[in-house]
């Protein structure tokens, strides 16, 4: 889940990506567990933080029977999983601001790990808000537009009618953006109207985008950015290469 271009990143290695589904629900299932633990329901309605994941679980077409058997894990008394949350901010390759958002159980091997890769591949670990200035968050949910007969104008018009604040159009896809609070709403309208989601989440979305120039830059910088996706602990990963 990468930056401004998380999409075609996406689509660029899509068999990969299949292939980490697994990995990919593990991950929003550790949020929801967080959410109804933190929420202290499981039930949407009442927490709101639980229903923007579930949101997300569905964009990225988790089985509903794995949504409802993580929330029963969560409020059942004897599951003990104890996760925090914590963000890193730092610069990769060419000063490329990056944000890595984690969820984890120990705190020093996530902070460790993370340091490691931004050390090996030419970056470096920032101060907290060093970089998240030169973002902004908002919910962002992603359309598909594969067959190319998704018409811009009605698409415009029923995203502002469910509550978006934008559309853009962008090949095979129409980028959606809200109120990060309002993403759940607007995806549950634009499902009702019969699109397909392909993506559903507050993100952090930069102001302005970066230039990487160099092989060398490119290759560790992309390999920094694998690293990150493909650690347990590592929830989400913001940037703003332009790519």
């Amino acid at each position: 889940m990468s930056g401004h271009s998380k999409w075609h990143n996406i689509q660029k290695t899509k068999g990969a990506q299949d292939a980490k589904r697994a990995q990919a629900f593990t991950k929003i299932a550790r949020e929801m567990i967080v959410a109804v633990k933190e929420g202290g329901s499981g039930d949407p309605a009442n927490n709101s933080r639980l229903a923007a994941v579930i949101t997300k679980a569905k964009a990225a077409n988790m089985p509903n029977d794995n949504i409802k058997r993580t929330i029963e894990k969560a409020l059942g008394s004897g599951n003990t999983d104890n996760f925090e949350s914590i963000t890193y901010e730092g610069y990769g390759p060419c000063g490329v601001a990056i944000i890595v958002e984690t969820m984890t159980d120990n705190r020093n091997r996530t902070a460790s790990e993370v340091r490691h890769y931004f050390d090996k591949y030419g970056g470096n670990l920032g101060a907290a808000g060093c970089v998240s200035w030169s973002f902004d968050k908002k919910g962002v949910i992603v359309v598909s537009n594969e067959d190319g007969e998704l018409d811009e104008d009605k698409v415009m018009e029923d995203a502002l009618e469910g509550g978006a604040d934008d559309v853009v159009p962008d090949g095979e896809i129409f980028t959606i953006y809200t109120a990060p609070d309002a993403v759940t709403e607007v995806a549950e309208y634009l499902t009702g109207a019969g699109y397909e989601l392909l993506s559903a989440q507050a993100e952090m979305v930069p102001q302005n985008t970066v230039a990487v120039t160099g092989d060398d830059n490119i290759k560790n910088l992309q390999k920094m950015l694998d690293m990150f996706e493909d650690n347990d602990d590592v929830q989400n990963v913001w940037h703003n290469w332009d790519a």
